[in-house]
């Protein structure tokens, strides 16, 4: 079965997505997600203009040699857009793979490790009341698990605050926006927002929460003993993770679990964190970290280390990327949770899918490949629209945007 054609869909149901379509020579067809935030069209000319190319006439079953020469084949390894290219390419194979067998793609891993795939939803309000209120919501709808971000007194347009009605969309239209982050004014804040959760609701429901990568090593050793009362699931970026040693720091002074890992594009990205057992989930995504085949690796790497999965699944990837980390969710034996973003209606028109919440966990549906396809004519109507992530400064006017 040979790979016949491969095109490129980039379309903005809302917000902007990057699909790779491949069709082969027995009349299969696989789709891979291909987005990254904010540099939507340097993927797809990547993909265009490298490595459409050579994916013509090679054998669509090949997928471990097609990985090895989209990485190996290029003098310029890793990286974000490479490795998204890669992982779009990675994820079409897959799916075609498994409608070949008529099987869902859980089944070619090596099947169910579990019933379902526990995820964590975003509860984020303008203020403490607000963020508890949200919470709440979300416990009644069936989470088991809930990332918790609230506004902070005296800072101005939180990052990871949604701006209506809940909704969390931190990329705006056109250039990227400037906010203020001020890390003294958070780091007494939030504790008193996690204490009042547990007030409200218990030590029952996982309680999350995200720094995004603001805080230096220490603030960030300061912020996870002072949150250690209320046994967090996890502290996820506390410190920009290019200095791997960074955690170490971390991890001397607090015992709050520490995730890691939603802008590693490789095994290399986290191999020290993994084995000084400086981490305790790994976030890499399918779509960023160069699809299923190598996201197997990295899991594996981190099984041996007592380190689990809790992949990256916001908005900025494709319905397309969460069917298939679903599926990875089921086989992956060192899972720990999956992130859960409600796509909005519209982006689940364009793309639709199989995989259902019910009562706390995700399931991927049971159709052959991943469960996801793309209405391109419905995709067609809504072009790409350029839309930029916000950068900080501190009071001073420092740049602090990590």
């Amino acid at each position: 079965m040979k790979i016949a054609n491969a095109r490129i869909i980039v379309t903005c149901p809302g917000r902007n997505f990057v699909t790779l379509k491949i069709e082969t020579t027995d009349g299969l067809h696989g789709i891979g997600d291909a987005t990254l935030n904010g540099r939507e069209l340097a993927v797809a000319a990547y993909l265009t203009e490298h490595v459409i190319p050579c994916l013509i006439g090679r054998d669509a079953h090949r997928i471990e040699d097609t990985w090895q020469f989209l990485y190996k084949g290029a003098y310029w390894r890793r990286g974000p857009v490479t490795m998204a290219a890669i992982a779009a390419v990675d994820t079409a194979l897959w799916d075609i793979k498994a409608k070949a067998a008529g099987l869902p793609l859980y089944q070619l891993l090596g099947g169910r490790s579990r019933d379902g795939a526990m995820v964590y939803a975003h509860a984020n309000g303008r203020d403490l009341a607000e963020t508890v209120d949200r919470v709440g919501e979300y416990i009644e709808k069936g989470y088991k698990a809930v990332r918790a971000q609230s506004g902070i007194p005296g800072v101005e347009g939180t990052y990871g605050i949604g701006k209506k009605d809940g909704h969390y969309e931190p990329a705006t239209k056109g250039l990227p926006q400037e906010s203020v982050w001020s890390t003294e004014p958070y780091l007494d804040f939030a504790p008193k927002l996690f204490e009042a959760l547990r007030d409200r609701f218990g030590m029952g429901p996982h309680l999350l929460h995200d720094v995004h990568h603001r805080l230096t090593p220490i603030e960030a050793a300061r912020l996870g003993r002072s949150l250690e009362p209320y046994r967090l699931f996890w502290l996820e970026d506390p410190t920009p993770a290019e200095n791997q040693e960074a955690f170490r720091l971390i991890r001397q002074h607090t015992v709050t679990p520490i995730a890691v890992g939603e802008v590693f594009n490789t095994i290399w990205d986290c191999k020290d964190l993994i084995q000084e057992q400086l981490i305790d989930y790994i976030r890499a995504s399918v779509v960023h970290a160069g699809g299923i085949t190598h996201l197997r690796r990295i899991a594996d790497l981190a099984s041996l280390y007592g380190v689990r999965t809790g992949c990256h699944g916001a908005t900025d990837m494709s319905p397309v990327c969460m069917g298939a980390a679903l599926h990875f969710a089921l086989w992956v034996p060192n899972f720990g949770v999956q992130e859960h973003m409600a796509h909005e209606p519209l982006t689940d028109e364009v793309f639709p899918h199989g995989y259902r919440f019910e009562d706390g966990y995700m399931h991927p549906g049971e159709a052959p490949g991943h469960g996801v396809e793309i209405d391109e004519k419905l995709a067609a109507r809504y072009p790409y629209d350029p839309a930029q992530l916000p950068v900080a400064r501190l009071p001073d006017g420092t740049l602090w945007s990590w």
